[in-house]
């Protein structure tokens, strides 16, 4: 299915000023930082048993992403990321993990345990979605956990349980096994795409469209 002329624009131009005035950096001083194009391997490339996934777990193309849900840039990425898996259907496999920037975004953290908190209850990308089309109601909160808890009834989840696993031990340790992943891989960005094993930054749908149309080619 092609994008009209209009819709390539609008995401070509949104993605260039974004991610241009915003793209979010951090360093990690003792991990090697990789750039675009470059390979990655490891469980920071592999699909594990834990991870929130959307598309054909069995499929030939990865893409992983690193993000935020408190990052502008991230949510800006995050409807294009719904129009691939639209488009590639089963072909591609796409998971999601958590790089919160706990330093320069407050909210970073509580957001990342909602959306687990959700997906114990299987709606993780309910959640996900919720967060990134309502981040500028959220992300200036001086405590967000009301806001999320009423995203949490908009999408039909026991509240009571939702409360308790976003403090929870168990939601903790999916973060902290993420950030593992992004130290261990040198990553330093947010959003970080890693498709089939390398790094790719595209700067527009229709770039990031191309990178994955090569490489299900690739393995036909």
């Amino acid at each position: 299915m092609k994008k009209s002329t209009g819709t390539i624009l609008f995401w070509g131009i949104s993605l260039l000023v974004i991610v241009a005035a915003v793209f979010v950096v951090v360093k990690f001083s003792d991990e090697p930082v990789v750039g675009p194009g470059d390979a990655i391997t490891g469980a920071a490339v592999e699909l594990g048993t834990d991870d929130w996934t959307k598309g054909d777990e069995s499929a030939s193309v990865v893409l992983i992403e690193y993000s935020d849900f408190q990052c502008p840039a991230c949510s800006v990425y995050s409807p294009i990321i719904r129009d691939i898996v639209n488009e590639f259907g089963d072909k591609i496999v796409v998971a999601y993990r958590h790089f919160p920037l706990k330093s320069i975004h407050a909210n970073a953290e509580a957001s990342a345990l909602a959306a687990e908190a959700a997906g114990f209850q299987g709606k993780f990308w309910e959640m996900h979605d919720k967060l990134f089309d309502s981040q500028k109601e959220w992300s200036s909160l001086g405590d967000p956990t009301e806001t999320f808890v009423g995203y949490a009834e908009e999408i039909g989840l026991n509240l009571d349980r939702f409360k308790g696993d976003m403090v929870s031990e168990d939601a903790k340790e999916e973060l902290a096994a993420d950030m593992e992943l992004v130290r261990s891989a040198g990553l330093n960005s947010t959003p970080t795409f890693v498709l089939n094993g390398k790094k790719i930054q595209p700067g527009s749908y229709e770039q990031f469209r191309t990178l994955v149309r090569d490489e299900i080619e690739a393995a036909s």
